[in-house]
């Protein structure tokens, strides 16, 4: 997938990772860039065509795929996150709220758009997912199992997309310095880092990126074979 001469749309594109997303495919040449967000009038990044969208509510979605027919390269990037774990007192209805935005917005972008891509010679899908798509401490319990089903998502629709030649990509990375992350002392990536490796990741032709260091780590781990077991004496 070539940036150059693409028309992308990115959802939640009105701040962090998103706004980076929006800024990059303008300097790398995309011919438009729709930038999405619940109010469009945060959306203040000259160049973009603003749009309003909310990606929980499916009639806002279909407009989106009405209004952006040209759409070449869609970024599903929108997502929530709230600290907790599963064993607290109001953890079913956190995760509702995570899966209706990081799985099931991700899902009716992802249907809504597929006619459109194809249209357009394929094009391509570039899912945000995050390091916690393979780990769950606990501490962002339900937004971790969020980003592991939008993973299996993504693997899907991978397979589901390939017959319309629709090049589907999966960006991992650890914390980014965006406002979901400020209430946490952990080293972070900024913004733009992560989005320069997604987008050459995504002009590689890659079906995943992993994009820093730890998360190249914690995937190497997970593909390491599993130690031999050790028999214990009765």
């Amino acid at each position: 997938m070539k940036i150059q001469d693409s028309v992308a749309l990115v959802t939640g594109a009105n701040r962090g990772l998103g706004l980076a997303f929006a800024r990059a495919l303008l300097e790398r040449g995309a011919r438009k860039v729709y930038a999405t967000s619940r109010d469009p009038a945060s959306v203040t990044l000259p160049g973009v065509v603003p749009l309003a969208l909310d990606v929980t509510r499916p009639e806002q979605v279909a407009a989106a795929a009405r209004e952006a027919g040209d759409v070449t390269l869609l970024v599903n990037n929108a997502g929530v996150a709230r600290p907790g774990g599963f064993l607290v007192e109001d953890s079913e209805d956190t995760l509702r709220w995570h899966l209706e935005t990081n799985l099931i917005g991700m899902l009716r972008m992802s249907r809504a758009f597929a006619p459109v891509l194809a249209a357009h010679g394929g094009g391509a899908l570039l899912n945000v997912l995050s390091i916690v798509s393979w780990m769950n401490s606990g501490q962002l319990a339900a937004y971790a199992a969020s980003k592991s089903a939008a993973w299996s998502l993504t693997n899907a629709l991978r397979h589901e997309l390939a017959a319309q030649k629709t090049q589907v990509t999966a960006l991992h990375m650890a914390f980014v310095d965006t406002d979901l992350t400020r209430g946490f002392d952990v080293p972070k990536s900024t913004p733009e880092q992560i989005v320069a490796r997604a987008l050459d990741g995504l002009e590689a032709g890659l079906t995943e990126v992993l994009a820093d260091e730890t998360t190249r780590q914690v995937k190497q781990g997970l593909a390491a074979a599993p130690a031999a077991p050790v028999a214990v004496a009765a």
